[in-house]
């Protein structure tokens, strides 16, 4: 009798222990969630890559290194951050790379811009892959479309270089850093089709960046450049250029104050260019959770504010659920104009 209580009290013993091994192996998981003994979740637990979908030294690799830099610098993260740049294809490459291989992974992150919406919607060249891959987090910041003239030029103000336009499209060449149908190329046609003038007729002239299009700018080789309001800037201040009209939904500040907007000129349009934090499709609620709470203190210490007025940039910060419905809404808008060039999908 003593001898089967005892066999009884053993076989308990290595019943409980391999329960105990089997849920530890269950929470182990290499890209999903940890737990501790009390199931709190103890992600993260290993270093974290932000892959930015362009090469070294852009916007969204200067965004990404600033995230970085600020989350260690005021230790919210604090596992090592590190910057991966997959350039190519206007994005399309680092999107698809971390939409097929990163599905699950919760320690990779992709910091892409608006481009990943048109390049979805274009018939041509376009990327099979969306924001509906992917789990939005957070936008963190915006940029505006800036309609540049050259210093001497005879157009005063929107209305004016709108006019010639439609007096004769092929009198007036527009030049942008991408190509056609994408942000530059939609940034001068979102006005013009509220002026009134064929999307078609306007002659749109890509060059392979933004610095190419404003040296075919002031070379003379372009009446007009479609880009950037943070790319602007320098020459701007210099005086080798003017802006006829920006973007935004209201005047910006500083040297770009006295630009009236494509609305207060006659043209009720604004366009947007975001940079904003995705994770994986399928990553887990405690990795989605603990990123939206970081990136949102993030956005709201000294450091970050730093590095958005040393790059010009605007405070675009929206929570991930904000950030998704307005991608929806951006979604929309892009297929619209696209149908109207004949280029939407």
């Amino acid at each position: 009798m003593k001898k089967s209580n005892k066999w009884t009290k053993w076989t308990g013993v290595l019943l409980t222990t391999a329960m105990a091994l089997s849920l530890a192996a269950c929470g182990g998981g290499g890209g999903g969630q940890t737990a501790s003994s009390g199931g709190a979740s103890t992600y993260p637990e290993k270093p974290i890559s932000v892959i930015a979908p362009s090469g070294a030294g852009g916007g969204l690799d200067k965004t990404a290194r600033s995230l970085a830099k600020v989350m260690s610098a005021t230790k919210l993260v604090d596992k090592t951050i590190s910057v991966e740049n997959k350039p190519g294809g206007g994005q399309a490459v680092g999107l698809a790379d971390f939409v097929t291989q990163d599905k699950k992974n919760n320690y990779k992150l992709l910091l892409p811009s608006t481009p990943i919406v048109i390049n979805n919607v274009k018939k041509e060249g376009n990327s099979p892959h969306s924001y509906n891959d992917m789990t939005p987090l957070a936008q963190l910041t915006k940029d505006y479309g800036a309609i540049v003239v050259a210093a001497d030029s005879p157009y005063k103000d929107l209305k004016s270089l709108m006019d010639a336009i439609k007096a004769d499209p092929t009198k007036v060449t527009v030049a942008g850093g991408s190509a056609p149908g994408s942000l530059d190329h939609l940034t001068f046609l979102m006005p013009a089709v509220k002026a009134g003038i064929d999307p078609k007729s306007v002659k749109y002239i890509s060059y392979d960046g933004g610095g190419e299009a404003i040296a075919s700018l002031l070379g003379g080789n372009a009446d007009v450049l479609a880009t950037d309001v943070s790319g602007s800037g320098e020459y701007l201040k210099s005086g080798k250029v003017r802006i006829l009209g920006v973007s935004s939904p209201e005047r910006l500040k500083g040297m770009f104050k006295d630009i009236p907007t494509y609305k207060e000129s006659g043209y009720d349009t604004e366009l947007i260019n975001w940079r904003g934090v995705f994770g994986p499709k399928d990553m887990t609620p405690d990795a989605v959770a603990y990123w939206e709470q970081k990136l949102k203190a993030m956005t709201e210490t000294p450091e970050w504010k730093a590095e958005l007025e040393a790059n010009g940039w605007d405070d675009g910060y929206k929570n991930g659920a904000d950030f998704k419905s307005y991608l929806g809404e951006q979604e929309k808008m892009f297929k619209e104009i696209l149908s109207l060039l004949g280029m939407a999908k």
